[in-house]
């Protein structure tokens, strides 16, 4: 019999939000969009996993802040905050590679100016994300062996303010990203809204939640 203590709801949380944000992303983009099947295997699959990787994080920061709030939330899902946080980390780390593949203008045309320097908000939005993707990357360092007894630079990786910034980060650069398409409903394929603007209303929600929560 499961020991009520050692319940870990990881595995189905990972599972079930890969899926939806993938076929979210296939609705949106192939089904009620213009964009080919051909550009599933890399561009539109590079967004479901950017929205998984921010829904993940976004467990992982808010779950505990969640129940410090007074909001029932289930052992299992407590237990797999650390699990959720490293597969979002990974999965942002997938995001950045392949985003950096695909970064040309003539697959994001709206982000570089006419002498192929990058616009003002595509730099901010890139600086964002590697800032953000920094932070993430050091919090992980934190659950390593050999830097888990350095008491002083957990303390500082895991602090309130630290995941605050972490998470500010990844809000700016999904803002920059896309928030001139969120201005205009009426080319929103479906009438659903883009992904970035889904994953900015999510981790913003979390952003909240921490803010008011963690202790």
């Amino acid at each position: 019999m499961e020991n009520i203590k050692e319940r870990n709801s990881a595995g189905s949380i990972i599972a079930v939000t890969c899926l939806l944000s993938l076929l979210y992303a296939i609705l949106r983009y192939h089904i009620m969009g213009p964009v080919p099947w051909k550009d599933f295997p890399f561009f539109i699959l590079n967004k479901g996993i950017s929205l998984s990787a921010f829904i993940l994080l976004t467990f992982n920061f808010s779950l505990g802040p969640l129940k410090n709030l007074g909001v029932k939330v289930g052992l299992g899902w407590l237990n797999a905050r650390r699990a959720l946080g490293m597969t979002g980390f990974l999965l942002v780390l997938i995001h950045a590679l392949m985003s950096f593949m695909l970064f040309k203008p003539s697959i994001y045309g709206k982000f570089f100016e006419e002498n192929g320097m990058l616009t003002l908000m595509a730099g901010l939005s890139m600086l964002g994300g590697v800032i953000g993707f920094v932070i993430l990357w050091a919090y992980n360092l934190s659950f390593q062996t050999h830097m888990s007894e350095d008491k002083i630079f957990i303390q500082f990786i895991t602090s309130r303010k630290f995941l605050l910034v972490a998470l500010l980060f990844g809000i700016a650069h999904v803002f920059f990203m896309g928030y001139e398409g969120w201005l205009n409903p009426e080319g929103w394929h479906g009438g659903l809204p883009p992904i970035s603007l889904v994953a900015f209303a999510f981790c913003t929600l979390g952003y909240i939640v921490n803010l008011l929560g963690r202790k």
